[in-house]
């Protein structure tokens, strides 16, 4: 039985440790971009979009489909680095422990 508790406080533990985590990463902002640094997205570490900037040049040329496509792009960055730095902090906090292909955790 004194096993079983101790399982239980760890477990405890890594839940507010995860909690932790996911509270950096709604407060982390990573910068996705596209058109050498003509598109920028600023999104947090839980992918959400906080902010876009566009060069006012690209406005000028009037080529909707080509903003369109770099603002995608842009976006796509962002959530790519946001997944990346979500990645190194959880194997931070699972000790590098491999999980199951397909385990998701909490996000």
């Amino acid at each position: 039985m004194k096993n079983f508790a101790q399982m239980l406080k760890q477990a405890g533990e890594l839940q507010a440790r995860m909690q932790a985590m996911q509270d950096q990463l709604a407060n982390l902002e990573v910068t996705g971009g596209a058109g050498n640094g003509k598109v920028e997205v600023v999104a947090t570490g839980k992918g959400e979009v906080r902010r876009v900037r566009i060069a006012p040049e690209l406005l000028a040329q009037g080529d909707a489909g080509m903003l369109e496509d770099l603002v995608r792009v842009a976006v796509n960055d962002a959530r790519a680095k946001a997944d990346a730095e979500a990645k190194a902090r959880l194997s931070e906090l699972t000790g590098g422990l491999p999980l199951p292909p397909g385990f998701q955790l909490p996000f």
